[in-house]
């Protein structure tokens, strides 16, 4: 994993597209809607080119202004958050806090919501109180993700695609009614049949749904092939080994809370899931977060994650402008 310790492009990394853009205001002060008005094509050709963008110093405007700094460089309002995979807390609005896990636990790398029919093509998030020690959002290049991946690993996928089987067990995971923010079962039925979504209501009154994917996508602005899945993420051999463990002593592979599959249901194994978090972590990079950092992220070319962390660490995030490519 590489670090940014400074603002400029650390050498070895230029044209790669790992490392994000960084910009600062001319003068302090400066506010942020009004620099994104003012330069707004090039932050967004930049975005493009680089993956991520990193908007430091400027004059933020707490939440609110958060979610005007989202419109006024999509466009459009921050997006709800739907089919949820994690917990999360609404702090106003459609803006939420970061992932709520425990501070000792790692996130690995990930495209939000890239297990779904239709995803948000950008993300943002806005430090409202960095941490004591660690806690970055560490990123990777999807397109350089996806040159790291063994031909034949990438041809398996191509050919097989991707399963992710999510199981609502009681007092496991996220329940069903928060994850599809309902509690109408013929809702949620519906829901899942209009985005290809299998849904099977269990004896016990859980819920199994199954959705098969695509595991490269092109981006829709440059045509790039990128890795785009969540085939790593959701892979039960990604959990900590206490925890994969754990539940694997409770529930058979296919009844975890979450796990994935090829396509035709047949299992990844687990040297193939170690492959593909090695090739996540060779295109990692890092940087530490500063008070009112504004990080926007085009999620089909940069995966996120977050590191363990000390300190009250605030980060507040939101998505928008839904993709299928």
């Amino acid at each position: 994993m590489t670090t940014i310790t400074s603002e400029e492009t650390p050498a070895g990394w230029a044209g790669e597209g790992t490392v994000p853009g960084v910009r600062r205001p001319d003068a302090p002060g400066t506010g942020i809607h009004e620099y994104i008005d003012a330069n707004r094509a090039e932050l967004r050709a930049l975005l493009t080119e680089r993956g991520a963008l990193l908007l430091r110093g400027f004059e933020v405007g707490g939440v609110d202004g958060f979610d005007g700094t989202v419109r006024a460089f999509s466009g459009t309002p921050p997006l709800a958050y739907a089919e949820r995979s994690s917990p999360r807390s609404t702090i106003k609005g459609q803006v939420y806090t970061s992932t709520d896990y425990p501070p000792d636990e790692e996130i690995f790398l990930h495209n939000e919501n890239s297990y779904q029919a239709v995803w948000p093509r950008t993300l943002y998030f806005f430090c409202a109180e960095p941490p004591l020690t660690q806690g970055a959002t560490p990123l990777a290049d999807i397109r350089r993700v996806l040159r790291a991946v063994d031909p034949g690993v990438r041809a398996e996928f191509e050919a097989r695609g991707w399963q992710v089987v999510r199981n609502f067990h009681a007092g496991f995971g996220v329940p069903w009614q928060e994850a599809f923010n309902t509690s109408d079962k013929d809702g949620v039925v519906a829901y899942c049949r209009e985005r290809g979504i299998d849904a099977e209501w269990r004896p016990d009154g859980g819920l199994r749904t199954t959705a098969v994917r695509k595991a490269v996508h092109r981006h829709p602005v440059t045509g790039e092939e990128v890795w785009f899945n969540h085939a790593t993420f959701f892979h039960v051999g990604t959990l900590a080994p206490e925890v994969g463990a754990g539940l694997r002593a409770i529930f058979a592979d296919e009844d975890l809370p979450t796990n994935t599959f090829y396509g035709d249901g047949g299992a990844i194994p687990d040297e193939v899931a170690d492959h593909l978090r090695a090739a996540y972590r060779s295109a990692s990079v890092r940087f530490d977060w500063q008070r009112d950092d504004v990080l926007v992220v085009d999620n089909m070319l940069a995966a996120h994650a977050r590191e363990p962390f000390t300190g009250p660490r605030r980060i507040a995030v939101a998505m928008a402008e839904p993709s299928d490519a």
